[in-house]
């Protein structure tokens, strides 16, 4: 497990507020974060990242926003030089978070009780305890691999090769979310291991890479998101979010929708985050967290930006497991 040991204080502070927590000198701390590659600044446009200058063994990632730009101004003093960078970055690009304000609703798609995107969290909204919590996981990974093992392991965008629609049972489905229900209550991080991690851009094309896989990719189908949603509703309670390690929590075919409009598409996040429900994506190392002693045990750490209009924010995400 890449994991260490660590003696934590007993207040977990984001930006300006604290959570008291309890923390126990041996906490098994795992990171749940890919690192983002940067690139030195375009000499045409500093805000364009070159890629030809990469910062150490940086690699582009296919991204729905532009490739990092990393710069650096230095402040020399008697005994040497300070480094200051500047970033240029995509508020969804790697592992990040989403608000609920990341999502503006049409007409039709608002629900009796949603909130009205105006009033809808932004990242400078969100206080610490918006961003803590205990993790109640989800391990699909078994099932994945079990289908990957039909091709050798590799996704196919084919699903009569390897197949992720929302019709198989290699996706969360509805029957997941109620084998948790006991444990979906207020504050909770639902934790969705696929093991699909281990794909993240490996490839140069967006649509072709393995880890969107033609959109056949594993993730929640519309069920699980409907199932969730009246489980809280049953229980009077509102979970803080989903962690997935996927592009989006949806399953591939939840996310492209219909056609080739985006017709009925992003189903989660178009029931979700009208709700307040936050999600994190293209979260790492989800397998550590489902092989820690306790998963249930395991609190939930998101440090998000705290920028003002931010509709979500690239993120360090730490899982605080009990040894």
């Amino acid at each position: 497990m890449n994991a260490r040991f660590s003696t934590l204080p007993r207040l977990l502070c984001g930006f300006l507020a604290c959570v008291p927590v309890t923390v126990p000198a041996d906490t098994i701390t795992i990171d749940l974060t890919h690192p983002i590659p940067t690139f030195a600044p375009s000499a045409e446009d500093p805000m364009k990242a070159d890629l030809a200058q990469p910062w150490l063994d940086s690699v582009p990632i296919p991204t729905f926003g532009g490739q990092t730009v990393l710069s650096f101004g230095e402040f020399p003093v008697g005994d040497g030089t300070f480094e200051t960078g500047t970033l240029v970055l995509a508020e969804h690009h790697g592992t990040h978070l989403d608000t609920p304000g990341h999502f503006i609703n049409s007409a039709e798609s608002m629900e009796e009780g949603g909130t009205p995107p105006e009033q809808r969290q932004l990242a400078h909204d969100l206080g610490a305890a918006d961003l803590i919590g205990s993790a109640v996981l989800i391990d699909i990974s078994g099932r994945v691999d079990a289908e990957l093992a039909k091709n050798g392991g590799t996704p196919s965008a084919d699903i009569s090769v390897t197949d992720f629609s929302n019709a198989s049972n290699n996706v969360v489905t509805a029957e997941d979310i109620d084998a948790v229900a006991d444990r979906i209550d207020d504050g909770v991080w639902l934790v969705l291991n696929t093991g699909w991690s281990r794909f993240f851009f490996s490839g140069p094309d967006f649509v072709a890479d393995p880890y969107i896989n033609g959109f056949n990719h594993p993730g929640m189908n519309r069920e699980a998101v409907d199932r969730l949603i009246e489980i809280m509703d049953e229980k009077g309670v509102l979970i803080n979010g989903i962690i997935a390690d996927n592009i989006g929590v949806d399953s591939g075919q939840s996310a492209v929708g219909d056609d080739d409009k985006w017709t009925n598409s992003w189903h989660a996040h178009v029931r979700l985050l009208q709700r307040g429900v936050k999600l994190v994506e293209n979260a790492a190392n989800l397998g550590q967290l489902a092989m820690a002693p306790a998963p249930e045990n395991c609190t939930i750490v998101v440090g998000a930006p705290k920028h003002v209009r931010g509709t979500g924010g690239t993120s360090r995400v730490l899982a605080l497991c009990d040894s």
